[in-house]
């Protein structure tokens, strides 16, 4: 086993802290890592690797943590093949994005599988060999971004670049219990990118947690001059409201597989309990826009991008693949106008379908197939994978793929959140509410992740609030918080620097929290609260209770709930107990 094996970017950065060099740890994760694993395609050179570390910057953000890379992104030092050899070249510059994350300190330790020039969304279309899923050699690791996928899944890297034209980024992080981040279109540069459709194209992150996904996001974005297709971001979005509303299908079909159906009605359970509303809509404007990627003479696209080896060597091309981008034969210039002009329209009625929706939920992919059932059916396995992604990059939207819980067969499930461009910021707060709600493991380990760091140091437009009575979970007021949105976050304590009282007379009961100078630690619970919401909350607050800042174990400082000493005089105190929960349950046995 690699000593690093499951390290998150956080967990890297740890280890530097305390002292622990990149040129003692990677050169022992590059040695562990095998050329024979078909979802590698290149590693970095042991030269290269200590040139690359001899030039780092401590200072860095991502100071020396490994990555891996898409295939058909360029990495300088390394090929760019595509998942073809015959189209294999060297790139003399690493791609934008690569040369920004390495910028901020991450070295590429290698170069990963796909499905042949980012067409499918299985990963068995490569001569390099089949990807597996990371949890199961029998199954799929969905494409076409399925080595990128698998490294990340099975801890060998914290994060993997792949792409998304069709779902590339998001069906593989389904399959394989990862977050897998698809921005708004030009957010992040696509120069040094092999383009399978370049209007719809993005360079996406695969990674184990929320908060890895957002600190690479954060080095990786930003508008490039000498990109065409690169986009200078819109205004920032809001804050999600107290109760977001989400489209859910109204009639999903699952292909038979029920352990996914069930996996994704256990996801939208969870979601109502937080306050989540769902509604049902009609999909079908949805779906129609995404017949046009594959159905329609958007396929002239992926031949543009490899017009050359399609006309002169199309016996290198994998045969689905080429027989997919043969199709773009049979359109015209003409179509293309044609199905333009029925994209606006469709977009437009889309729009009317998303009025009143913060955005969507669906489940990442609708079932998870068999590595010998897509070989039986190739095509019709395939587009099966898309139907809850296809339709996302037509439509100028971004999205984020979250772990959905694990299916009854013990394979993973995942959900995609769905919103319109440039709400990248919401993509990510959604996600660490969910990670914080729903935790899930570290790829394909058993191995727990932290809760995600920034929700605890308090994000924007949110707040930190600990409570100690009433409205902790499961007490008569915790539906103060959950209808206003507020999440939580932690169990924890105070310092010892308080002592807590059972107030007389109370209704429901409550317990005064005072900080006295000389107590014990009493167990408090952490909420994130939209400050949207906050001032409605405090209101409901009555004497002599308010909110001020406490002291945690930790030394972390957070708003709560504190009392006034006065109030206390003919109070219980029940400090002993160490926590009002105790309480309750002893006066619970005393009323029996």
């Amino acid at each position: 086993m690699i000593v690093t094996q499951f390290w998150t970017v956080q967990d890297w950065a740890k280890a530097y802290r305390a002292g622990q060099r990149p040129q003692d740890l990677l050169p022992k994760l590059l040695e562990a890592l095998s050329g024979d694993d078909p979802a590698w395609i290149s590693l970095i050179g042991t030269d290269a690797l200590q040139a690359r570390i001899a030039a780092l910057d401590p200072s860095a953000p991502l100071y020396g943590i490994p990555f891996a890379v898409k295939d058909n992104i360029d990495a300088a030092g390394l090929p760019t093949t595509c998942a073809c050899p015959d189209f294999a070249y060297q790139p003399d510059v690493s791609a934008t994005a690569v040369a920004r994350l390495e910028a901020a300190g991450a070295i590429v330790i290698g170069k990963t599988n796909l499905d042949q020039f980012a067409t499918g969304l299985v990963g068995t279309r490569s001569p390099y060999g089949t990807v597996p899923n990371a949890f199961s050699p029998d199954h799929v690791s969905g494409g076409s971004s399925s080595g990128s996928a698998s490294v990340v899944a099975r801890g060998l890297v914290p994060f993997a670049l792949g792409t998304d034209t069709a779902g590339s980024g998001r069906v593989p992080a389904g399959h394989n219990n990862l977050v897998g981040f698809k921005p708004t279109r030009g957010l992040v540069s696509t120069r040094g990118l092999v383009p399978a459709c370049r209007t719809l194209d993005c360079i996406t992150i695969m990674a184990l947690s929320v908060d890895d996904a957002a600190s690479v996001m954060e080095q990786m974005q930003g508008y490039d001059a000498a990109d065409a297709y690169s986009r200078k971001a819109g205004a920032p979005p809001t804050a999600w409201p107290a109760r977001p509303v989400l489209g859910i299908p109204k009639a999903p079909n699952w292909f038979g597989d029920g352990a996914a159906e069930a996996a994704y009605q256990a996801s939208l359970s969870r979601l109502t309990s937080l306050g989540v509303e769902l509604r049902a809509i009609d999909f079908q404007p949805l779906w129609d826009v995404a017949a046009l990627l594959y159905d329609g003479p958007w396929v002239a696209e992926r031949y543009a991008a490899i017009e050359g080896v399609m006309r002169d060597r199309p016996d290198t091309v994998h045969p689905v693949v080429r027989s997919i981008i043969d199709k773009a034969r049979n359109f015209t210039a003409a179509d293309g106008f044609k199905a333009e002009y029925r994209r606006m329209e469709l977009a437009r009625r889309v729009e009317g379908l998303m009025a009143g929706l913060d955005g969507l939920l669906v489940p990442t992919a609708p079932t998870l197939p068999t590595i010998a059932e897509v070989m039986a059916d190739p095509v019709g396995v395939n587009s099966r994978m898309g139907l809850y992604t296809n339709f996302v990059n037509l439509l100028d939207w971004s999205a984020i793929a979250l772990p959905g819980g694990m299916r009854s067969d013990g394979l993973p499930a995942g959900i995609t959140l769905i919103t319109p461009a440039w709400n990248e910021a919401r993509l990510i707060e959604f996600g660490r509410l969910w990670q914080a709600a729903s935790p899930w493991k570290r790829g394909a380990s058993s191995l727990s992740l932290p809760q995600p760091e920034k929700m605890v140091e308090g994000r924007h437009g949110h707040i930190t609030l600990a409570v100690v009575g009433a409205h902790l979970s499961g007490m008569p007021l915790n539906g103060q918080l959950t209808e206003r949105g507020a999440v939580l976050l932690e169990s924890t304590l105070t310092s010892a620097a308080y002592r807590l009282y059972a107030l007389p007379g109370t209704t429901p009961p409550k317990p005064g929290l005072v900080r006295t100078g000389e107590g014990m630690p009493i167990a408090v619970e952490l909420w994130d609260m939209p400050v949207a919401h906050y001032g409605s909350f405090v209101a409901l607050i009555p004497p002599p209770l308010g909110i001020g800042t406490l002291e945690l174990v930790d030394g972390r400082h957070v708003q709560g709930f504190l009392c006034e000493a006065w109030a206390t005089h003919d109070a219980a105190d029940i400090t002993s107990l160490g926590g009002w929960r105790a309480y309750m349950r002893l006066r619970a046995q005393n009323a029996a």
